[in-house]
């Protein structure tokens, strides 16, 4: 039996290991999920939005109350979702990821329909038990006139 067990705890810890992204994968898979979660505006597709979205997620607007919940979330989009041009778009330029792949960090420019820079995005994403990333905390800025 104490063979039995051993022999299990190593396959379980041994596929585990085997099986981990690295840190760069990891960033990687962020990075995509991240540019998947933009094109919904891109495309003006809501319900897409809404599938990147943890729960619990808390989005806080600038000078607003944050945001809590899904189905909150979601809901104050909606609106940015409407017409045929979306309103603004964003693109990650930095990711990082904890060393145990559970949490990651993207952020990166707003962007005008001009294309201008409008601000800038600071989005937390947490890696569920499927693997899949959802944000769980998101937070924007104004373009800083910084000299």
């Amino acid at each position: 039996m104490r063979k039995t067990l051993s022999l299990m705890t190593s396959l379980i810890l041994g596929a585990s290991v085997s099986g981990a992204a690295t840190n760069a994968e990891l960033k990687e898979e962020v990075r995509q999920t991240e540019t998947a979660f933009a094109k919904t505006m891109a495309d003006r597709d809501h319900a897409g939005f809404a599938s990147f979205l943890s729960d619990e997620t808390v989005f806080v607007p600038e000078g607003g109350q944050a945001l809590r919940g899904k189905q909150a979330v979601a809901a104050a989009w909606k609106r940015f979702y409407e017409g045929a041009q979306a309103p603004f778009s964003w693109e990650p330029d930095r990711v990082e990821v904890l060393e145990s792949g559970t949490l990651a960090l993207s952020s990166g420019p707003v962007r005008d329909p001009q294309g201008n820079r409008a601000g800038t995005f600071n989005s937390v994403w947490r890696r569920d038990a499927g693997g899949a990333w959802k944000i769980i905390f998101d937070k924007g800025c104004p373009r800083c006139e910084c000299k």
